[in-house]
């Protein structure tokens, strides 16, 4: 696996990882009773985005360097996956 695939594979999984991450500990503006004027009730009072993206930081690492493992090791070859359409013109 190239740097290139590497950090193509990364960038996904970290976007993927974000949005499983945003949910964490989110208490909305309605369970502090701070609601701003103007704005919805379940918009959260604390996003805490920094804590989120160094949490998604470190998961998406691991989960990057267990499918870059997964891979090299070759506990899974590209061979093992059903071919969706007939490779074989004879």
């Amino acid at each position: 696996m190239g740097i290139g695939t590497f950090v193509a594979i990364y960038f996904i999984v970290w976007w993927v990882v974000l949005f499983a991450v945003l949910p964490w500990g989110v208490k909305t503006q309605a369970d502090v009773n701070d609601v701003e004027p103007g704005t919805e009730p379940g918009a959260p009072a604390r996003p805490l985005l920094l804590k989120k993206a160094i949490a998604t930081t470190i998961v998406a690492a691991l989960v990057t360097g267990a499918l870059a493992y997964v891979v090299k090791s070759g506990v899974v070859r590209l061979e093992d996956f059903p071919v969706p359409f007939k490779t074989d013109y004879n």
